[in-house]
């Protein structure tokens, strides 16, 4: 797996989705040196993000981020949430990216290229939610970066915790054990207030 990596990784961005999962499934790897060798693939393409276009390096940036946090490294994740998601290009690619890999968005796709395209929205919100909802746990390593992605699908779609109203009390009693807890950056944190607010104005 890791030489399927090296290999994408000499091919550019047409190797960006080879490249991008290989590296994901090596960080599952029990090894002692895949946190070393994480990095140096992270050393030799920096995360730079251009807010005037999407690239296939944004979901590159964004699995290699999220592995990382295997590792007790939360420094690119932090640094991806400020930097790949902050325009409305970002934050689409997220939700679209989110809606693939849960498998709510079920059109083959042969590239990535699908994520910054607003017309590639074929999936339910009140599913992605409940999906998302499900993964506000404070053990996981991404928690920033899932509570980020709920607090930009319900600035997306206001109006959904109303239609929802189960899930609004779910999700209501899962944020409120986050704030509770102080795992979660001070970004984080700010969101969960944003979350917590719209839910007792949607639900009162």
């Amino acid at each position: 797996m890791r030489r399927s990596a090296e290999i994408a990784e000499r091919i550019g961005d047409a190797g960006a989705l080879l490249r991008r999962q290989a590296v994901y499934l090596c960080s599952y790897d029990t090894a002692p040196d895949t946190r070393e060798w994480l990095a140096d693939i992270q050393g030799r393409r920096p995360l730079r993000f251009n807010s005037s276009a999407w690239s296939p390096r944004w979901a590159d940036a964004r699995s290699l981020a999220t592995s990382l946090t295997r590792y007790g490294d939360l420094d690119q994740l932090h640094g991806f949430i400020e930097h790949g998601l902050s325009d409305d290009s970002g934050e689409l690619a997220n939700l679209n990216y989110w809606a693939y890999w849960l498998g709510h968005d079920a059109l083959p796709r042969s590239d990535d290229s699908f994520m910054a395209d607003s017309s590639a929205q074929r999936w339910d919100a009140g599913v992605l939610l409940r999906s998302l909802a499900d993964r506000l746990d404070p053990e996981l390593g991404c928690i920033d970066l899932n509570i980020h992605s709920v607090w930009s699908l319900l600035a997306n779609k206001p109006g959904l915790p109303t239609s929802y109203p189960a899930l609004a009390g779910d999700l209501r009693h899962r944020v409120a054990r986050l704030l509770d807890s102080g795992s979660v950056s001070r970004q984080a944190r700010r969101e969960l207030d944003q979350v917590h607010y719209g839910l007792k104005l949607s639900t009162y």
